[in-house]
């Protein structure tokens, strides 16, 4: 089993600090947190096999922040709207490099290229033990389409340390995704034996996650997650899937950062 480096965590949790004259916008009191997870899942997104994966996590937010919960689900976000009970803002995703040399199964398939998507989030409390969060993202190079992502998360306080989470998760997605990642040419499906497959958009997959946090010490925190989804629609019709993967996905791991508090004039 061998570490792999697959994804690089960033979340950016900004609330709009209040203006005060004379001051720049990045005045005040910040944390940042440093950390890393590693956890085993599927080789590529479809894959019947795992790996042993790991992954630096890195979180940048102002002290005093509103946010109540986050989820490692979560992408990079900046909030320009905070009320409490209610974030919206910009949100991103980093895509890594997906070819031959992630799996055997990819081989002859045209690779997804390093990039990203940008787009919108809001998520909403409507008590104050449930976290709806809808994130809405373009792809940036890797591919040509639009993610969607929704989430419900309970989170409940067992202890003044030990917090559990959970709920279900959903994602859609436009062609142009789900080509980039499932679809099979012509020429690809000579040189890769896998059947030709031209997708449309729909749901790409459903699922649940959970997570059980425990606060070590003021700034020391782990977490232990799990999460499964099934892949629908486009994405288990694909030959890829059919053929050489799953349409089952499951995930576990584990986590730790620590926090760094500082000031900035």
């Amino acid at each position: 089993m061998r570490a792999h480096a697959l994804a690089f965590c960033l979340a950016l949790a900004v609330a709009p600090a209040p203006a005060v004259a004379g001051e720049a916008f990045w005045s005040g009191d910040w944390y940042l947190k440093l950390g890393g997870t590693g956890f085993v899942g599927p080789r590529y997104e479809g894959s019947s096999k795992r790996l042993f994966q790991a992954a630096p996590l890195i979180s940048l937010g102002r002290a005093g922040s509103t946010v109540r919960f986050s989820s490692r689900n979560d992408n990079p976000s900046f909030a320009f709207v905070d009320s409490g009970a209610f974030r919206a803002g910009v949100t991103g995703k980093l895509i890594f490099t997906r070819d031959a040399d992630t799996s055997s199964d990819l081989k002859g398939l045209s690779a997804v290229k390093f990039g990203g998507e940008l787009g919108g989030f809001a998520e909403v409390y409507p008590t104050d033990w449930v976290r709806l969060r809808a994130e809405v993202r373009h792809g940036i190079r890797s591919h040509d389409g639009v993610v969607a992502d929704l989430a419900a998360d309970a989170f409940v306080d067992v202890t003044d340390t030990v917090r559990v989470s959970g709920g279900p998760r959903l994602t859609a997605a436009t062609s142009g995704y789900f080509d980039a990642y499932y679809g099979v040419d012509a020429r690809e499906s000579a040189r890769s034996g896998l059947s030709q497959y031209d997708p449309g958009g729909g749901i790409h997959s459903a699922g649940l996650g959970t997570a059980i946090t425990w606060t070590a010490t003021e700034k020391l925190e782990t977490s232990a997650y799990a999460e499964y989804k099934r892949l629908t629609g486009p994405a288990a019709d694909s030959s890829l899937v059919r053929e050489r993967g799953s349409r089952n996905q499951f995930l576990v791991g584990l986590s730790a950062t620590y926090r760094f508090d500082f000031s900035l004039d």
